[in-house]
């Protein structure tokens, strides 16, 4: 199962109309970081079973979305828990809880929602220049 890095990717950023969406560009000297402990990599929340307090599934981590170099939202693979085929919903960063679970070695994502929210909430469709 693979997972994603919020605290690293939030410094990508969006440039302006003229450039459509893109990240700024590079600064004349690279910058080296180094990651903290603390750091989520993007690549271990893609995939990665959401569930809600009860334990109930609620979908799966599909994309993260970046907007002015912050991260504005998780797009979740909603349609096999509703059993309406593919769909999917974007949720605020801050409505899904990701930790990792030491003694059981893997990561653990939670969100207060139950079926009827999701199968309420609006639908966001991979078109235009999301289109895969």
């Amino acid at each position: 199962m693979r997972l994603p890095i919020i605290l690293l990717l939030s410094t990508l950023g969006a440039a302006g109309a003229a450039y459509g969406q893109s990240t700024p560009a590079p600064s004349s000297a690279t910058q080296f970081i180094t990651i903290s402990n603390n750091s989520i990599l993007s690549s271990r929340l893609i995939g990665l079973d959401v569930q809600n307090a009860s334990g109930k599934g609620m979908g799966k981590i599909e994309d993260v979305v970046f907007e002015g170099g912050q991260i504005s939202g998780i797009v979740l693979s909603v349609g096999e828990v509703l059993g309406s085929g593919q769909r999917y919903v974007a949720v605020d960063p801050s409505s899904i809880s990701i930790r990792y679970i030491e003694g059981e070695n893997r990561w653990q994502a939670m969100m207060n929602a139950d079926l009827d929210q999701l199968k309420s909430a609006p639908e966001f469709r991979y078109e235009g220049k999301w289109k895969r």
